[in-house]
């Protein structure tokens, strides 16, 4: 890891925090979003979890999809791996939205939204299943560099 992936991590972690929810907060409205919470202290298993056991279904979140900051894994893996971000346990500052939508074709609305109204990128990062009010990241799961 050098000063300046270090350096370049750092800045778009500031970028990221600095995003407004305003797009998806009407794009949650207008595709009939089902939940949401913002991902941060208990990192993105951690409040799919919740959302998931407080749920008036019996559902699980299965996560298959992880976007993470460019240069955050190799700066994880130069501190020891201490932060859990490959197993969705880091705990973020402001990590993003996790948004449950009734169905992919009103994800894929939702994400076109909010690409349009603010330039940048979101994602299906997995779906809801019928389960026991849990989460977990699927074995295999795509790591997306931000």
């Amino acid at each position: 890891m050098s000063r300046e992936r270090a350096a370049r991590a750092y800045d778009a972690a500031c970028d990221s925090m600095a995003r407004l929810n305003l797009a998806a907060a009407k794009a949650m409205h207008a595709h009939g979003a089902h939940g949401a919470t913002d991902v941060t202290g208990f990192g993105i298993i951690g409040h799919a979890a919740n959302m998931a056991r407080h749920s008036d279904a019996a559902v699980d979140f299965e996560l298959d999809t992880l976007p993470i900051l460019d240069d955050m894994v190799a700066v994880e893996a130069a501190i020891g791996n201490s932060f859990g971000l490959l197993a969705g346990r880091s705990a973020e500052t402001s990590g993003g939205l996790l948004v449950a939508l009734p169905s992919p074709a009103a994800a894929a609305a939702f994400i076109a939204d909010v690409v349009a109204a603010d330039g940048r990128p979101a994602w299906v990062v997995g779906r809801v299943v019928a389960g026991t009010g849990t989460a977990r990241i699927l074995p295999g799961a795509t790591v997306i560099p931000v």
